[in-house]
């Protein structure tokens, strides 16, 4: 457990990395319904969109089963700010790039993907450490829509640290310079820098402010049954 994440990491893998999207949970929602069900309007799948009440942990147990396929469920969920996170139901994570990155474009607002994992591995078990923040736009930039991109992360036993796009003004560019690797871009900072943009995404009661409810949207359709299910557990074995 690591008090520092979100409700302690325990819904890790899901919740170590999450996406972020400048716009309401229902907007969000029904705009990743239709983007997905246009790309299955062939196959016999419907896509839903629905909201979902209770507390956090409640909400996040609408997307188990984990799948091990394609995602089946993805869930948005307001929060205290202009923000609405994202995470979905895959097995080894959410992916938050590509669903953030293209409907921040859709919807004309920026997106973000935050990813926090702590460095635990030690002899074949436990996960590589990663620390990252990217900022999408509306627009086309010189990399597709990134506006910023920071990481430290874990390559294999190697630290590396990286960093593209325009800094923000409120970033100290000096820690990027630190002697360690994994030193110059640290949860502290993605903290600090997060707080700037209007995000606590750590923090349990930043989401579902006074009883609004997340939006789940669910793909169902004989394509799925096949697919291989997990508990929360099982996605937590190795850790």
């Amino acid at each position: 457990m690591n008090k520092r994440l979100l409700l302690g990491d325990r819904w890790a893998p899901v919740t170590s990395d999450m996406g972020f999207l400048e716009t309401d949970a229902e907007r969000a929602a029904r705009a990743l319904s239709s983007w997905q069900g246009g790309l299955w309007a062939s196959e016999d799948i419907t896509m839903t969109a629905r909201p979902v009440e209770g507390s956090l942990e409640q909400v996040l147990s609408t997307l188990l089963p984990l799948s091990g396929g394609e995602k089946q469920r993805h869930l948005f969920i307001p929060t205290r700010s202009a923000w609405t996170a994202y995470v979905d139901n895959g097995y080894r994570g959410t992916d938050a790039v590509s669903a953030m990155s293209y409907l921040a474009q859709v919807l004309g607002c920026r997106g973000m993907r935050v990813g926090a994992v702590p460095h635990t591995l030690r002899e074949d078990k436990g996960r590589y450490g990663v620390v990252a923040l990217e900022v999408y736009g509306p627009r086309q930039t010189d990399w597709l829509n990134y506006l910023r991109t920071l990481y430290a992360m874990n390559d294999g036993g190697r630290w590396v640290f990286g960093q593209s796009g325009e800094p923000f003004p409120f970033e100290k560019l000096e820690r990027y310079q630190a002697r360690k690797v994994r030193d110059r871009f640290t949860l502290d900072t993605l903290e600090e820098y997060l707080l700037h943009l209007g995000l606590s995404p750590f923090q349990e009661d930043f989401y579902l402010p006074q009883g609004a409810p997340a939006w789940l949207v669910e793909k169902t359709g004989s394509f799925f049954s096949a697919q291989k299910e997990y508990t929360l557990a099982q996605a937590r074995e190795d850790f």
